[in-house]
């Protein structure tokens, strides 16, 4: 009997979904796409659809583990590239914003493969506790404790993010991981402060590469929440995004990489 993850895992024409990829990390961004194109080429799907088809994976027995190793390990190939791409030094540490959500959990998981290749990172969870929210995040947070190429710090409060990502114009690339499709309203402390501080980054010349959508853009609709990440890539995941092809949302995602990640087809809505 085939499962529904064997099902995902030979799909896209055999190409190995990321994590399991041995070739991955040595693609810049011109062959991820290629790499991806099947998936870039479904039709796009809302936010509120990927919750969905998300939460019907699992239930087909996809872990949810699983989906965030291949999101994550798709992060930090794409993170990879984007630094080669922009030529920012090889010496420059990697700065993750993480939220305590999902998204936080897949910022978790490229820090990790991005430490396996060498670079320097800093990892910040940037939330009122100091334990992300979902089990699955929190196992990968808690992964990271034993990396020595990892620094894992947490802010709590604006005043924190202020003080912890001081001097992030000398960064090499921020990966901004804080929140992801379930974003309402206007932002709320400490993330309102990361997302202003992600900004200065960009303004200063670094590169800024967002976690499935960038922070305060709603996957659906295209329209930002204040203040609004920046992004120069976005990696969003098993289809793309409408929101991510309207005219603000697009601006304001810069390219889009659609990397798959697992989800079988029959977890699609109807």
């Amino acid at each position: 009997m085939v499962t529904a993850a064997a099902s995902a895992a030979a799909s896209a024409s055999e190409v190995p979904l990321p994590a399991d990829d041995p070739e991955l990390f040595s693609l810049d961004l011109r062959g991820l796409r290629r790499r991806w194109a099947e998936a870039a080429a479904r039709p796009p799907m809302t936010g509120e659809a990927m919750i969905g088809a998300d939460r019907r994976a699992q239930a087909l027995g996809v872990p949810a583990e699983r989906l965030m190793e291949h999101a994550g390990t798709a992060v930090a190939a794409a993170a990879r590239a984007l630094a080669a791409d922009t030529e920012r030094a090889a010496s420059r540490p990697i700065l993750v914003l993480c939220g305590p959500g999902n998204n936080g959990g897949d910022g978790f998981v490229a820090a990790r493969r991005l430490a396996l290749t060498g670079a320097e990172i800093i990892v910040v969870l940037v939330g009122a506790d100091a334990r992300p929210r979902s089990p699955a995040a929190g196992r990968n947070w808690d992964r990271l404790e034993r990396d020595r190429r990892v620094t894992r710090l947490h802010a709590g409060s604006a005043h924190e993010v202020t003080i912890l990502v001081k001097g992030i114009e000398r960064a090499g690339l921020v990966v901004d991981a804080l929140l992801g499709s379930g974003v309402q309203g206007a932002l709320r402390e400490p993330i309102r402060t990361a997302v202003d501080v992600v900004n200065l980054a960009r303004g200063a010349g670094v590169p800024i590469l967002a976690v499935d959508t960038p922070t305060a853009v709603d996957l659906t609709s295209g329209e930002p929440s204040e203040p609004v990440v920046h992004a120069h890539l976005t990696v969003t995941f098993h289809r793309p995004k409408t929101g991510l092809r309207r005219r603000v949302g697009a601006a304001l995602a810069g390219r889009v990489l659609v990397a798959p990640i697992g989800i079988p087809h029959e977890a699609d809505p109807v």
